[in-house]
């Protein structure tokens, strides 16, 4: 998922001139473009949940959830932190930023602030909450609250995605809404004990074949519907179009059909990947997912150089852009990142094995 990821980051560096809309415009996206996207869809969602299913892991080493709320707490902090500090610098190269773009590691972090309270409740309680968040906060989207109102700055950082004033030279963009974010690691957390001391493989691969297929089964039939939560479907002038068209969901905040497509596919994906084993090539996948948060700022930090680089020695080629011209280039530069980035992140998820005596290398 982190390359998916690492792909979207690459097309929002050196395409940007062809940026996509959410959900998308398919009338103006190709193909491509919409393959790459739509992918990249799937990392948001299974990064909250197996954060909250990390943290139910944990606590089973630790001394249960005392240690987890205390943990959680103090890295929901420290993520906030990083969001507004390196990450956005990583994406503006602006000091002092003019704005603060308040996304998905904002989010992870308010998230487990959130999963630091909730812990304490039973485990049933717990997933009736997420589902009610993860299915019921689109019947929240007609409430909308203007600017200057008293409810415009929590509902903007809960549901609305938009902006906030705090000054006149200081803007904050709320581009993950948090609301249904907490459904998803609440859910992960409950699904913990699949994964824990006393669960079996067999009892596993069987709760995650039938998490994801009825996750799945719930998407096809709420978008045959088509009707709640998400913009409707049409029949395209071919065939290529209709399924664009059916795929085609809502990210911020993430709709019902959003959560369901995304995470009936982790699920899958987890239980697929526990039936393959661990081989060479998956080992090697494992490593970029050792060290999360150093691949996440480096390769933020790599990027940003590389388009300034490519300013300096060739000039704007896209309007008020440098970018690529087709999207095989942005799997192109895909991968040769993803191969010239390997090496730092395996030494330091090696490094972070090796020193577990130091307490902030777990924040990384």
């Amino acid at each position: 998922m982190i390359l998916f990821m690492l792909l979207d980051h690459v097309r929002e560096t050196f395409y940007l001139h062809l940026q996509v809309t959410d959900p998308m415009d398919i009338t103006q996206t190709s193909p491509a473009l919409f393959i790459s996207r739509t992918l990249a869809h799937l990392c948001a969602p299974v990064f909250v949940f197996l954060t909250g299913l990390s943290a139910f892991l944990y606590g089973e080493r630790h001394d249960g959830r005392g240690a987890v709320s205390t943990f959680l707490f103090k890295r929901g902090l420290f993520l906030v932190l990083l969001e507004i500090t390196l990450v956005n610098f990583a994406w503006t190269f602006q000091f002092p930023p003019g704005v603060l773009y308040l996304q998905v590691i904002w989010v992870i972090g308010l998230s487990m602030l959130a999963l630091s309270a909730l812990v304490w409740l039973p485990r049933p309680a717990l997933v009736l909450l997420g589902s009610l968040l993860v299915a019921g906060h689109n019947l929240l989207d007609p409430i909308h609250f203007p600017a200057g109102t008293w409810a415009h700055i929590p509902w903007a950082v809960l549901h609305d995605r938009g902006w906030i004033e705090v000054t006149d030279g200081l803007r904050l963009r709320t581009s993950y809404p948090l609301l249904p974010w907490i459904g998803v690691i609440a859910l992960g957390y409950a699904a913990g004990p699949w994964f824990g001391a006393g669960g079996s493989a067999t009892s596993r691969q069987r709760q995650l074949l039938v998490a994801g297929l009825g996750a799945l089964g719930l998407f096809a039939l709420l978008r045959l519907l088509n009707g709640y939560g998400e913009k409707p479907w049409s029949l395209g002038d071919t065939g290529v179009q209709t399924l664009m068209s059916l795929f085609n969901i809502t990210k911020y905040p993430p709709s019902l059909l959003f959560l369901a497509l995304t995470l009936g596919i982790g699920l899958l994906l987890l239980r697929q990947f526990e039936r393959i084993g661990e081989g060479p090539w998956l080992r090697r996948l494992a490593t970029f997912g050792a060290a999360p948060m150093f691949f996440y700022l480096l390769h933020l930090y790599v990027l940003k150089a590389l388009y300034l680089a490519a300013v300096a020695l060739w000039g704007l080629n896209q309007g008020s852009h440098f970018g690529f011209s087709a999207v095989w280039m942005v799997w192109l530069g895909t991968l040769v990142l993803m191969v010239a980035l390997y090496p730092p992140v395996r030494s330091f998820a090696a490094f972070k094995a090796r020193r577990r005596d130091i307490a902030w290398l777990k924040y990384l």
